[in-house]
């Protein structure tokens, strides 16, 4: 089983990292762990985030005994598209993404990754708050 989670420093990642490696164990699952980033990023921004998401993987899966990478995706598509582009090319089994409250307007506004990768992935959304 392969299980995508989608870093966002702005949702609360602790609680998705902690469902990720529980379902990660449960299921002998590989874990991809993956942040979205603008092709106008500078090199140092994009080696920072890198490097962070590296950090994550080691400290709080690979010492957990759960196995997968890190990449930061820099391909130019929205977030969630990159996601769910993503997700379909590794043939993940299940994506886990944190949500921050928004109201009605604010989604109809802005829009919403989550509410787009929840759409258009071809397999389950798991999404914390």
């Amino acid at each position: 089983m392969k299980i995508l989670v989608a870093y966002d420093e702005q949702t609360s990642f602790e609680r998705v990292i902690d469902h990720a490696v529980k379902r990660a164990k449960r299921f002998n699952a590989s874990v991809h762990l993956i942040r979205t980033c603008s092709p106008d990023r500078s090199a140092l921004e994009i080696s920072q985030m890198t490097f962070k998401l590296k950090e994550l993987r080691r400290d709080r899966f690979k010492n957990q005994g759960v196995e997968g990478e890190a990449h930061v995706l820099i391909r130019g598509l929205a977030p969630g598209e990159d996601i769910v582009q993503y997700a379909r090319e590794k043939d993940v089994d299940e994506i886990i993404m944190g949500i921050k409250k928004r109201s009605k307007v604010g989604k109809a506004l802005f829009g919403s990754t989550a509410q787009f990768v929840i759409l258009e992935a071809h397999c389950p959304v798991l999404t914390i708050k």
